[in-house]
């Protein structure tokens, strides 16, 4: 469904020299810098998959996604999606693909949401029956009916982004990009929209390119990611093999017995890396995966615990390390 060979994006900024004599040369004067946003990038995508793109802020991964949405040109390479080039805007293509993004609302502030699907029903020529069958199943899967008729600005985001996703299936499209699609959430809201999106693809599915910051997003969305740094992919594959690759450990979290106002750790543990946090009462104990049961057990003869649990490592901290490894120092 979507196919991408060598896919480049250069953009040119003016750079404005700091200071008031600064700002006045720049009026002038002005020093041209190029950015390469993507750099020559190969992608394929298939029916029903869900595939996560990973990155630091500025590593390209919007960029991509406008791209291939035909929502700015490339500087080189080619792109197919559905058969189209996605900047060729053709009305055909722009039927069959969807984009939510996050940061960006569009559906009118001042209206009921069912209103503005009425326009977009125009928008897509979207046949009666079909826009009625397709409004129930989306309404009826984000339990949304209560807030169909409420004007979009008396909702909460939460609610707003349910109504931003039913906006964007309605015309039922092979394609979905979703940027960053439960940023500002809370965590019932984001379980909400992950549940839907899962249970979406299931049902028609589309192809999916996903692009968040939150890595439980990616975790239960994800079965393969492209990790992207500065405009280029450093990974492209299974999300389970760079858990193998890189999570070589696991982490023992114990919850602690206070004694005496205390809560007793073995200080060998301690000298050993373990992490304590009196407040919470927690112990963390990285422990490579071959030790995990004679770990386990020391920690369970050396400290005075109430429950312990055997967890794996968070994808954001693996992904860290895949920075690293690779040079890239992140804030």
């Amino acid at each position: 469904m979507i196919e991408v060979e060598k896919l480049s994006k250069t953009f040119t900024v003016h750079k404005k020299a700091p200071g008031l004599v600064g700002s006045l040369k720049s009026l002038f004067v002005r020093e041209k810098i190029e950015k390469q946003a993507v750099k020559g990038v190969d992608l394929q995508v298939g029916e029903g998959e869900i595939l996560g793109l990973v990155g630091a802020n500025g590593a390209g991964k919007t960029t991509l996604v406008k791209m291939l949405a035909g929502i700015i040109h490339p500087s080189a390479g080619s792109a197919r999606v559905l058969g189209f080039t996605p900047w060729e805007r053709r009305n055909e293509f722009r039927r069959r693909i969807a984009l939510v993004m996050g940061q960006k609302a569009q559906l009118w502030w001042d209206l009921p949401a069912a209103d503005s699907f009425l326009l977009l029903k125009e928008i897509y020529r979207v046949p009666d029956d079909q826009f009625e069958e397709s409004l129930n199943e989306l309404v009826d899967m984000l339990g949304a009916r209560d807030q169909l008729n409420i004007q979009l600005r008396r909702l909460s985001l939460g609610e707003r982004m349910k109504m931003e996703l039913i906006a964007t299936l309605l015309h039922r499209p092979r394609v979905v990009f979703l940027d960053y699609p439960t940023i500002g959430l809370d965590l019932t809201a984001q379980r909400a929209i992950r549940d839907f999106i899962l249970a979406y693809r299931e049902k028609h599915k589309p192809a999916m390119i996903l692009t968040s910051h939150y890595m439980e997003d990616i975790e239960r969305l994800c079965e393969r990611i492209v990790i992207i740094r500065e405009g280029e992919f450093v990974y492209d594959g299974a999300l389970s093999q760079v858990k193998h690759a890189y999570a070589t450990q696991k982490v023992i979290v114990a919850h602690l017995a206070r004694e005496n106002g205390r809560c007793e750790v073995s200080e060998a543990i301690l000298e050993d890396g373990a992490i304590l946090d009196e407040e919470a009462q927690t112990l963390r104990y990285e422990v490579p995966r071959e030790q995990v049961a004679e770990a386990a057990a020391r920690v369970l003869a050396e400290c005075r615990i109430h429950d312990l649990a055997i967890e794996e490592m968070d994808i954001g901290t693996v992904i860290e390390r895949i920075f690293q490894e690779r040079g890239e120092v992140r804030a």
